[in-house]
């Protein structure tokens, strides 16, 4: 009798599980106007508002569609911030990381790191946290790397300040701002790799939605005597003769 109990208390536990894992629905996760509304994948929950919260991470050529073969050490972040009608998770960047390996090889035997962590303001009032690095090709005195550390904050800083986060964030990401710090330094030491180790968007960038040109109205068809007549509509809205 008690093995007949166990028996069905195995078979109910294994038909909640079922039942649980049925209630479940799949989600697209799109990223952000800034990066195109690209698709990050697919994620599973019983109702929309689990999803709230949540963080994807992609690198960067998975999220480009492999345009930024090159760029596989940087790791992008989003975050969950709604779920649309249609049952797509709208998301929002949150920041990057480089990968340790990529990192560490960048800091080799004999060679200077600096490291520092700053808050920059963009043009348009986001807060970003920036933790850059950089490395010398030989040992530096402690002076010139606090003189280049100085200059490094000072520089993104100024960067920041006059532009707006989505025009910050893609130059981060393309490394166009690794090119401005290491001509900014270049007068007190010629750094051989400066690169934004990690950052912290700590607030949403606005969406960016692309201008599309005014539709173009179709020409009336012209009738014998030139073009045919236009009947104005209840609306207020043009409309021809079929």
């Amino acid at each position: 009798m008690a093995e007949k109990e166990t028996s069905g208390k195995k078979t109910t536990v294994a038909r909640t599980v079922k039942d649980k894992w049925r209630s479940k629905h799949w989600y697209k996760v799109r990223a952000p106007g800034l990066f195109q509304h690209a698709e990050l994948g697919e994620t599973v929950a019983t109702e929309p508002e689990q999803l709230i919260g949540r963080t994807l991470e992609m690198t960067l050529p998975e999220l480009s569609g492999g345009q930024d073969a090159g760029k596989a050490h940087i790791k992008m972040r989003f975050r969950v911030e709604r779920v649309g009608g249609d049952g797509v998770a709208e998301t929002r960047f949150i920041g990057h990381d480089l990968t340790s390996d990529y990192v560490r090889r960048l800091a080799r035997r004999k060679r200077s790191k600096i490291d520092t962590s700053l808050h920059v303001t963009t043009k348009d009032g986001i807060e970003i946290v920036l933790k850059p690095v950089a490395v010398g090709e030989q040992r530096l005195q402690t002076r010139l790397r606090a003189e280049l550390r100085h200059k490094m904050v000072d520089i993104l800083r100024e960067e920041a300040a006059q532009r707006t986060a989505p025009e910050f964030v893609r130059e981060m990401i393309q490394g166009e701002l690794s090119k401005v710090l290491a001509h900014g330094v270049r007068t007190l030491y010629p750094l051989k790799k400066i690169e934004i180790r990690r950052s912290e968007v700590l607030g949403a960038i606005a969406e960016e939605i692309p201008t599309s040109p005014p539709p173009t109205e179709a020409p009336a068809p012209e009738g014998p005597s030139g073009p045919a007549p236009v009947a104005a509509t209840a609306g207020g809205d043009a409309g021809t003769d079929a």
